[in-house]
């Protein structure tokens, strides 16, 4: 048995590469789709903004197209794995005020789950950074 768990576990630490660059991919994907529409329509934009101003948040027409360009960059990086470090604590750090506000206009675990998960995805990525398929492993050296 102990031979088997062995192998096995050796088996999925030769995928952790692939893992990370998966999850790269696809959160690098998800936060490019999630904004675009407020980065190419001042309408949208406006909208997130009074979303925002509904949430208590200061300052939200500072705060909308912080967030919105943040998370664009974000996965924008995370796509080719280039500066995955800090593109990781951004993530962690945005969606921690997004988590903050949500909490603070009464939205229940379950509502704030997705921006909680990342604020630990984005941990990850800071403290494990973007894995040997990657730009920052090619030019950096992580």
């Amino acid at each position: 048995m102990m031979f088997i768990r062995f192998f096995a576990f050796k088996a999925l630490d030769m995928l952790r590469p692939l893992a990370l660059l998966a999850t790269r991919l696809y959160l690098g994907w998800f936060l490019i789709v999630g904004v675009w529409d407020n980065v190419t329509s001042p309408e949208r934009m406006k909208e997130f903004e009074t979303f925002l101003r509904g949430l208590n948040c200061p300052q939200p027409e500072i705060a909308a197209p912080l967030s919105v360009w943040v998370q664009l960059v974000i996965g924008v990086v995370l796509i080719p794995g280039i500066f995955t470090r800090l593109a990781g604590l951004l993530l962690a750090g945005n969606f921690a005020v997004a988590v903050f506000l949500f909490m603070g206009a009464g939205y229940t675990e379950r509502q704030i789950y997705e921006p909680a998960i990342l604020i630990f995805v984005g941990a990850l990525l800071a403290t494990h950074g973007a894995g040997p398929i990657s730009a920052d492993k090619a030019l950096l050296r992580d």
